[in-house]
């Protein structure tokens, strides 16, 4: 009787656990309200020039300003794009700049969130060894990639198949974009392809070379996007709707690439000025819009690819509402 007691016990304590964790996942606040009204939120990235865009808008956000803008951003950092989001899936931030492929599969998976916006426009490359010539030479090498869930493994599909290669015929390996360089320079991969600045540290220190841009194997392609929790986009919309203009203007900020620019990206990530100069040659941040013909063909290349079998309809991930909302504030 006292064993059975002492059973009962137990599972009612993990019942009541699973209850309270349950709960706590069902209504996520993250954010929170400052003394002056403001809207205060948490916004994740990983430290890559692709995020630009978020760097500008908080780096310009903390000067003047912040004295007319209803809200208060605070850049959470990740290490990996694993951590971002179980963050976003537990509710502990309330968007992100993330890859595009990965908020697809969150998507489907139940994380309901919505693009809001592009990260930046090109600015990924296929990076070899030296003794690379074409991509027929990466037959039975190691080629790496952030995660299969990327714009980076598609372009990995996409080049192969522009070669005739099939994905049996090269050894494709998810790594930390930080090692890739390193990587390359052992010899442990023939080649990888990135965000960005990873691709240009071996390119500008000599012991890697450009096989591919993106736009010459996905013209238009999708790699980072900003996305924002529905609930968060429901509770605060006013917020949103000024969070996604300040955004745009980051990335129109982010486009003339100056000394202002540089050091903005500085104070969220640390980069060598000749890598950071090339990084930002190859990157366009100028037009952050989200077209549905874009989407059309990501969702072709993750099907293809088996990332996905049945990604979500273009209306059913993409909040146009927001960015109609910034379009009819800017018209005269």
């Amino acid at each position: 009787m006292a064993r059975r007691r002492v059973q009962r016990t137990i599972i009612g304590a993990w019942v009541g656990l699973l209850v309270l964790l349950g709960a706590c996942g069902a209504r996520p606040e993250p954010s929170s309200q400052t003394e002056t009204g403001k809207v205060r939120f948490k916004i994740g990235y990983l430290p890559i020039t692709h995020a630009a865009p978020l760097f500008l808008e908080k780096y310009r956000w903390n000067g003047s300003r912040a004295a007319y803008l209803p809200f208060e951003l605070e850049l959470v950092k990740f290490g990996s794009w694993t951590d971002l989001i179980d963050a976003l899936n537990a509710g502990k931030i309330d968007g992100a700049s993330v890859l595009a492929p990965l908020a697809v599969k969150a998507k489907e998976r139940g994380i309901d969130l919505k693009i809001v916006a592009s990260g930046h426009r090109d600015g990924n490359v296929v990076v070899v060894s030296p003794k690379i010539q074409d991509a027929a030479d990466l037959k039975g090498q190691t080629f790496a990639v952030p995660h299969k869930f990327s714009s980076h493994y598609i372009l990995f599909y996409a080049m192969l198949k522009k070669a005739g290669l099939h994905a049996t015929d090269v050894s494709v390996v998810e790594m930390p974009p930080p090692e890739m360089p390193a990587a390359l320079s052992e010899g442990r991969i023939a080649g990888y392809a990135v965000a960005e600045p990873f691709g240009a540290i071996a390119v500008a220190k000599g012991f890697g070379k450009v096989l591919y841009q993106s736009h010459e194997l996905w013209p238009d392609s999708i790699c980072c996007v900003l996305v924002l929790r529905k609930d968060f986009i429901d509770r605060h919309r006013e917020a949103a709707v000024a969070f996604v203009q300040s955004y745009f203007d980051g990335g129109h900020a982010a486009e003339s690439k100056d000394a202002e620019v540089k050091s903005a990206i500085n104070t969220f990530m640390s980069v060598e000025e000749k890598v950071l100069d090339l990084s930002l040659k190859w990157i366009r941040y100028d037009d952050l819009t989200f077209s549905e013909d874009a989407y059309d063909t990501l969702r072709t290349y993750l099907k293809e690819t088996g990332i996905s079998k049945q990604p979500p309809a273009y209306a059913d991930i993409v909040d146009e509402t927001l960015i109609k909302a910034v379009e009819a504030e800017k018209a005269p």
